[in-house]
This record gives structure tokens, C-alpha cells and sequence, in this order.
């Protein structure tokens, strides 16, 4: 999204097109599609730095570059350096551009991502329907900024076990997707990931599995076959094997995806204990339960250190390792 323009003058030189500014928040975009986030929040934080040092009335530029870095440190689950970024960018846009902006609403949603990662569920919802409500007012009905919140909603419906509201907003989210970007987009695969991991846990491993590889061909062809976002794709492909007697392959998808997450989120993300309980899931049907005690306590480790004992994802893995324990 573009800051808006200065009416009655021209950005100067470090906010104009080729400045400091746009070369550093180039730089970060290039480098987090390439999973490099300490690189990239370090020129996040550059081009943080030059729109709030360089004298513009317009405050888009700051609320742009914090919103940027704002995302960088969440995809990072450095959760309590993000919340009061999103919240800063958030007042300014509401001051500047009003209640009812589209760009306020851009802010809204990522703000609610936020909440929803670190448990607060409640809180999730209200401002993704504030952000839905402003957004299906002011653009139009298959703009692809209304299907980032759809597909965020159904998210949140169906961590919460809300499964019927959440493939309703899947599907209306793909075909906004499809139709925008075409049907390679990694924004579709976004889609396709999280609708299949919605078809497994309603048990539908066909449907799951069909999704789950068209999502991750379109990521292997997009980013490679080494970022994260692969990993997402084979972690779900892993959770539908079973469901199949195709145990061989969840563990390959496994053991694949968490090296893709640690190398490239390092050992203590939020997503390595998301591979961690997953993978000692399957361990566990496998009868191999020494094992899966291990990959459980280091899932529970992670995710007590790093969003909290009382978060659902610790609570859901310190219930499952309490069980294997009996």
C-alpha cells in the first residue's frame, strides 16, 4: 500500500520514489519473502528510522514503516515488540484518515493476528469484525485486502472449533484469491493451506490432501523448497498421512518441515513447537511413545518460554504429554 501524497508539496528526497525510505522497505520485502527476518527487520527499522528523523507532515510514511516492522517481529512470535508498533500505526491512521479507512482497517486485522497468536481470542475477533465491517463498506466486494481478513476470521473460527462459519469464509476468501491473483498466487496457497487444514480436522483426508499439494506445489514453485512457508504446507500434508495408513510419508513431511523451520526461524519459534507436538503426535500412534515424550516436552518448553504457560497451544500440549505420561 503506497502512503498517500502531500497535497500542497512534494515528499523530500528521503521519502520521495528512490529514497532512503522506499529502498529500505524494498529491502525488507525482498528479504522476508525470502525468509531472512533478522535481515529484514533491520531494514524495517532503517526505513523506521527515516521517515520519523525526515520533517513531513504526512504521518503515513511512519505509520507504513511501523506496521511493517510491526509484522516482521510477529512472524518472528516477538509478540511484545509487535503489539505496540501495530497499536501506534493504528492511532496514527485512525487520526489522519478517520475511523472508516481502508487502511485503518489494514491495521485492525494485523492487530487481531496478533492477539489471536498470543491466545486472546476474544480480542481477535472484535477487531477483525471492525476491520471486515469497515472494509466491506469501502471496498469492493472481491478486493483482495476483504479476502487477507476472510481467510484471518476463518482462522480464528476454526482454532476456536467454529468449523461451519470458518469454511464458509475459506471459500469465499479463494474464490477472491483465485479470481484477483489467478490460480498460482502464493496468496491462494495461503488459502488452500489453511482450507485443507480445516478438511482434516473435520475429517476429510481426500479433500485435505488435494488442497494441501496444490498449495504446496504453488509455494515449492513461488519460494523454493526451503522457506517457511513450505513448511506450513508440508506440516498440514503430515497431519492428513495418517488419516491414510501413509505413515512413511507424514514422517518424511515432518522431519522436513521442521528442519525448514528451524533453519530459518531458529530453534525456539512458536512454529518448530508447532512441528515439535505435531511430529510427536505421530510418534505416539506409531507406538513409539519414548520418543514422543521427548518431542513433547521440547513443543511444551517452547511454547511456555515463548507465548506463556497459560496460552491454549501450551495448555493443548502439556494436556497431551500429561497423557502419554499416565
Amino acid at each position: 500500500m503506497t502512503p498517500n501524497s502531500n497535497l500542497w508539496q512534494q515528499p523530500p528526497a528521503a521519502l520521495a520514489p528512490g529514497g532512503a525510505w522506499e529502498k529500505h522497505s524494498h529491502e525488507a520485502q525482498v528479504l522476508h519473502k525470502a525468509g531472512r527476518y533478522a535481515e529484514a527487520i533491520a531494514a524495517a527499522a532503517q526505513a523506521l528510522a527515516v521517515a520519523e528523523k525526515t520533517p513531513w507532515p504526512d504521518s503515513s510514511f511512519v505509520a507504513r514503516s511501523l506496521n511493517d516492522l510491526a509484522a516482521l517481529h510477529a512472524t518472528q512470535a516477538q509478540y511484545t515488540l509487535a503489539e505496540p508498533l501495530y497499536r501506534q500505526a493504528l492511532a496514527l491512521r485512525e487520526k489522519a484518515l478517520g475511523l472508516q479507512h481502508p487502511e485503518v482497517a489494514q491495521s485492525l486485522n494485523n492487530l487481531a493476528l496478533l492477539c489471536a497468536h498470543a491466545g486472546r481470542y476474544a480480542e481477535a475477533h472484535v477487531l477483525y469484525q471492525r476491520a471486515l465491517a469497515i472494509q466491506e463498506k469501502a471496498l469492493p466486494a472481491e478486493h483482495p485486502e476483504l479476502a487477507n481478513t476472510l481467510n484471518n476470521l476463518a482462522v480464528l473460527h476454526k482454532t476456536q472449533g467454529h468449523y461451519a462459519p470458518a469454511l464458509a469464509l475459506y471459500l469465499r476468501a479463494l474464490a477472491i484469491r483465485e479470481k484477483a491473483f489467478g490460480p498460482d498466487h502464493p496468496d491462494v496457497a495461503l488459502t488452500l493451506h489453511t482450507l485443507a487444514a480445516l478438511q482434516a480436522t473435520c475429517g476429510k483426508p481426500a479433500e485435505a490432501q488435494v488442497l494441501c499439494q496444490r498449495s504446496l506445489a504453488i509455494r515449492e514453485k513461488a519460494h523454493g523448497p526451503h522457506h517457511p512457508d513450505v513448511a506450513m504446507s508440508l506440516n498440514v500434508l503430515a497431519m492428513v498421512y495418517p488419516a491414510q495408513g501413509r505413515l512413511e510419508e507424514a514422517e518424511a513431511c515432518h522431519e522436513r518441515a521442521l528442519a525448514i523451520r528451524e533453519k530459518a526461524c531458529g530453534p525456539n519459534h512458536p512454529d518448530v513447537a508447532q512441528s515439535l507436538h505435531n511430529f510427536a503426535g505421530l510418534r505416539q500412534a506409531q507406538g513409539r511413545s519414548a520418543e514422543a515424550q521427548v518431542l513433547f516436552e521440547r513443543a511444551l518448553t517452547i511454547r511456555e518460554m515463548v507465548l506463556g504457560g497459560e496460552h491454549p497451544l501450551a495448555a493443548a500440549t502439556r494436556e497431551r504429554l500429561k497423557n502419554l505420561r499416565a
